[in-house]
């Protein structure tokens, strides 16, 4: 366990500083196409987090499952056929999951879309492409130290975020517990 938190505090520092070394210019060019962000490359959507809020905060009739992962974090990929087994299982109880990559905008037609292809991912993938991790991370949950894998679960009247990585039976619990 003690290994695994350090791998993923490497992981989380590593995508962190390496979003973090754009210079003013790339940040400019990044300002300047924020409409053009929200473009659909090969299946998979680029969104920043603006545009993502609204897919975390609806207020209807259905249970909406949010997994934050990404391909370089082996506890994702692990628990990435749970989510799809939700997704089928519970696909007539009004269950809505989406996947939130947080891969690297630079790999997605090398790495994220030939990885979603091979695990034939049927949910909806969406790519989080947002420099302002700082903001974000605090955002979709006060308490989020920015580590994958992390779940959002939320319906119109009840909201719970999870810090960690689930094996099918205890997601499903957890699922139960909206479905009431």
């Amino acid at each position: 366990m003690h290994k695994f938190i350090i791998f993923t505090v490497l992981c989380l520092i590593f995508l962190l500083s390496c979003k973090k070394e754009t210079t003013n210019k790339d940040q400019k060019t990044k300002e300047n196409t924020i409409v053009e962000k929200n473009v659909e490359v090969g299946a998979v959507k680029s969104y920043t987090y603006n545009q993502l809020k609204p897919l975390l905060e609806k207020v209807d009739d259905k249970i909406y499952v949010v997994n934050f992962w990404a391909t370089w974090c082996a506890p994702c990929v692990k628990e990435l056929p749970y989510f799809e087994r939700i997704r089928k299982t519970y696909k007539a109880s009004n269950v809505q999951v989406l996947l939130v990559s947080l891969d690297f905008a630079n790999q997605v037609e090398k790495r994220l879309l030939p990885f979603i292809a091979k695990k034939k991912l049927q949910a909806k993938v969406v790519l989080l492409d947002d420099v302002n991790e700082d903001v974000w991370i605090k955002a979709i949950d006060k308490n989020w130290s920015g580590a994958l894998p992390a779940t959002l679960i939320y319906n119109k009247s009840k909201r719970k975020f999870y810090e960690q990585s689930f094996d099918y039976k205890t997601l499903e619990n957890e699922l139960k517990t909206f479905l009431k």
